[in-house]
C-alpha cells in the first residue's frame, strides 16, 4: 500500500491518494481543493480511481470532487446523513467567504462496516458523527483516515452545523480504543497515532 498526502486549499486541509502497489487501484480521500495537483499525480502514478471518499460534508474537504470525478469517473463516497450539508456546501463555503464548484451528487452511500476495495486493499468504513453528522473514517492495514474527527492533540469542532459534542466523545472514544500502534492520518495537520493520542490528546480530559 502506497499513500501521499497533498495539502490543499486556504485552510489546508490534507487530501490522501492510496493506492495498490500491484493494480494501480486507488482511492482519494477527501479533495478540498487544487484538483490540477491532484490530477498531476494521478497521471504520474498512472493511477485508476476507484472511489472519491469524503470522511464529511464540509467545503474545504471536497472542493475539488467536481473536477476530480470529470477527470477520473470514480465514484463519490459520502455518509447519507451528511448528505444536506455536502449538497449545500457552496452556500456554506460562501458564508465563510471562500467559492466552491458545486460537489458532483454522490454515487454511494455508506454506513459502519462497509467496505471500499481498490486492488487488494480493503477499506473498512466508521461512522464517527460529533464533528458532522455523518462523519466517517477509513480503516486499513493499521492506519486510519479521520477526516476531522480527531487531530494531532485535538479534535474537530462540534459547533458547526450538525456537530453534537455528546457525539464527538462517543466517537473519540472509539478510535482511540483501536490498537495503539494505529497511525491516524487525519483532515489538517500531521499524522500521529492511537498510542499518542491517548496520552497528548487533550479531548482525553474533557470525557
Amino acid at each position: 500500500m502506497k499513500i501521499e498526502r497533498l495539502v490543499t486549499g486556504e485552510l489546508q486541509s490534507n487530501c490522501y491518494i492510496v493506492w495498490d502497489e500491484n493494480s494501480l487501484e486507488s482511492i482519494i480521500i477527501d479533495p478540498g481543493a487544487e484538483s490540477e495537483k491532484i490530477g498531476r499525480l494521478i497521471d504520474d502514478k498512472r493511477l485508476t480511481v476507484k472511489y472519491i471518499v469524503c470522511t464529511h460534508g464540509h467545503f474545504d474537504h471536497i472542493g475539488a470532487v467536481s473536477e476530480v470525478k470529470k477527470k477520473t469517473g470514480a465514484k463519490v463516497v459520502i455518509n447519507k446523513k451528511d448528505i444536506e450539508i455536502y449538497m449545500h456546501a457552496g452556500e456554506f463555503a460562501a458564508s465563510w467567504g471562500f467559492n466552491i464548484k458545486q460537489p458532483a451528487e454522490p454515487d454511494l452511500l455508506v454506513a459502519d462496516g462497509a467496505e471500499l476495495l481498490a486492488g487488494n486493499l480493503h477499506f473498512r468504513v466508521l461512522t464517527t458523527p460529533g464533528h458532522s453528522p455523518g462523519g466517517i473514517c477509513l480503516h486499513i492495514q493499521g492506519v486510519l483516515f479521520t477526516g476531522d474527527t480527531i487531530f494531532a492533540g485535538s479534535v474537530g469542532r462540534s459547533d458547526l452545523y450538525g456537530g453534537d459534542i455528546e457525539d464527538l466523545k462517543k466517537s473519540f472514544l472509539r478510535l482511540i480504543s483501536l490498537p495503539p500502534d494505529t497511525e491516524i492520518m487525519p483532515g489538517h495537520g500531521g499524522h500521529t497515532t492511537v498510542k499518542k493520542e491517548r496520552i497528548l490528546n487533550f479531548f482525553v480530559h474533557e470525557i
